[in-house]
């Protein structure tokens, strides 16, 4: 098992991985709407080359985002696996920061992020609806009942 770009897998196996694990390949967030397909990223592949995580992120400037995090086996040390490639790639970039977007529903993400360094900096307000706006699919209940309403922003200091 290891960890590939992207760019090494094929566009089939990335769609039907979207498709299968997100509903499709458009996440919209507060920052932009991006086809994860089309970005940038690392998966998690074994010796069948199945993908078992993949990690998209965008680089603007000196910023690096991700944009979408699965893991489908896990404590295993995928999603900190891929994490820790797209850290190395914006320190690579001369990224001072990385940061992310995730809903007020996803502890596990929050809990994730946090023990690797990440910050919360920023809670945007019914982000969520302004999404639904775009993708009305996206559910009004997350995980553990929880009413899906806010964008919560993370960052972590490059290289830190």
């Amino acid at each position: 098992m290891t960890v590939i770009s992207i760019q090494q897998l094929t566009q089939t196996d990335v769609l039907q991985f979207f498709t299968e694990h997100w509903g499709s390949t458009e996440m919209v967030i507060s920052s932009g709407v991006y086809d994860c397909s089309k970005l940038h990223g690392f998966a998690y592949v074994d010796k069948q080359n199945t993908i078992l995580g993949l990690i998209t992120y965008i680089i603007r400037h000196k910023e690096c985002e991700i944009i979408s995090l699965d893991s489908i086996v896990e404590g295993r040390g995928i999603g900190s696996l891929l994490v820790q490639a797209v850290e190395q790639k914006a320190s690579e970039q001369n990224c001072t920061m990385i940061t992310l977007i995730t809903t007020n529903d996803n502890l596990h993400a929050l809990r994730f992020y946090q023990k690797r360094g990440y910050h919360l900096v920023e809670i945007l307000q019914n982000a969520v609806e302004k999404a639904r706006a775009y993708k009305p699919e996206i559910p009004l209940i997350g995980n553990d009942g929880i009413p899906i309403r806010d964008e919560i922003r993370l960052e972590k200091q490059s290289g830190s």
